[in-house]
């Protein structure tokens, strides 16, 4: 415990680390220019948060600085990294595309690293994760009522961030909105997985895109929204960047299950065919699930015995590319969104890269 404050102070100083446009054509255009951008809007933000997650109890601010990867257990400073920060750049990036100062975002983003930390801490519970990032997760490093608790505590500390703003009525009410999305996302993600694989009651593709719009989608749209509110953006701004943030989470969990299923392990770090041996309901699942082939791929996935044959029968059953797919229409409905707001220019093109990046991801 003594050492927690060592590790949060250097938080707060920022030491620890139609077609879709062009940059989403071609991977290299993102790739080049978006680990600058997060790497810009981490050093932003990372005082702002490390500051915030200060206030906190001690006990629970260090279950905190866990979670963000800024300690470990104890508080001793951490040699793992937290994750990209994607969510506090989007917040930077929606101030910036109203036409304010990146700084102007900078509560956003604390707000929502806050609640996109405690929607893990209670998602990890919920789905019984052991792990994330390579450690154990809180629930298993400090108990799970700990856990909670903790979550609670940033929920908490993002509301009276938001409502100490300017336009705190606003920004509150739009975080609230979307976290109302969460939770239904949450809740029909759980649902899914007692439904049967076949028959009248099976899981819909159609539903599942609904259900990532919420749990994936919504946070990341409000991320976005919630940067131009703080930065004077007019509601049709801030509702175009949400809805592109909405159909980022789309695209971006469509991909993750296509990794997930067939991404190669030394470069993802998840096991090969570990979606499929947790016998997830994935879109390219659902897809195959739905096809004539569906009842061999459903025999397979409750054996769980043979994932690389799930797996090729799932390709061959059109779920791979029924997966490239939609995700690339989810990409076209963000160009489209993005296209008709009032952007500043540099920001949207950063804005754009970061998207790019985001569903062209190898890791």
């Amino acid at each position: 415990m003594t050492a927690r404050p060592t590790t949060l102070e250097a938080a707060r100083r920022g030491t620890a680390t139609a077609s879709p446009p062009a940059a989403l054509r071609d991977p290299a255009t993102g790739a080049d220019a978006a680990p600058r951008v997060l790497d810009r809007c981490r050093d932003l933000v990372r005082p702002a948060l490390g500051e915030a997650v200060g206030r906190l109890h001690p006990w629970v601010g260090e279950m905190a600085a866990y979670s963000f990867g800024w300690c470990e257990v104890g508080g001793a400073p951490a040699v793992a990294s937290g994750g990209k920060g994607v969510r506090q750049a989007l917040a930077v990036l929606g101030a910036e595309a109203a036409g304010a100062p990146g700084r102007a975002g900078v509560a956003a983003a604390v707000a929502v690293e806050l609640v996109h930390t405690f929607s893990l801490l209670h998602d990890d519970i919920m789905d019984g994760d052991a792990d994330r990032r390579g450690r154990p997760t809180a629930w298993k490093a400090y108990g799970t009522g700990p856990a909670v608790l903790a979550g609670d505590a940033l929920f908490a500390l993002a509301v009276e961030t938001l409502a100490a703003q300017p336009r705190g009525a606003e920004a509150v009410r739009t975080l609230s909105v979307a976290l109302g999305d969460l939770v239904r996302g949450q809740a029909d993600d759980l649902l899914f997985a007692d439904r049967p694989w076949t028959g009248p009651e099976r899981v819909r593709p159609d539903e599942y895109r609904a259900m990532a719009e919420r749990k994936t989608g919504a946070l990341l749209g409000c991320a976005a929204a919630l940067g131009a509110v703080l930065g004077g953006a007019g509601p049709g701004t801030a509702a175009a960047l949400d809805r592109a943030g909405r159909h980022l989470g789309v695209a971006f969990q469509i991909v993750d299950d296509m990794l997930g299923i067939w991404g190669d392990p030394r470069v993802t770090g998840k096991p090969v065919h570990g979606d499929l041996r947790e016998r997830k309901k994935t879109f390219p699942v659902l897809v195959a699930l739905g096809s004539p082939l569906g009842g061999r791929v459903a025999a397979l996935l409750e054996t769980g015995d043979a994932p690389e044959k799930a797996a090729a029968l799932i390709e061959e059953a059109g779920g791979r590319s029924a997966a490239m797919t939609e995700a690339r229409r989810h990409l076209t409905a963000v160009e489209t969104a993005l296209a008709g707001a009032p952007l500043a220019t540099g920001a949207a093109d950063d804005l754009r890269s970061l998207l790019a990046y985001l569903v062209r991801r190898d890791t």
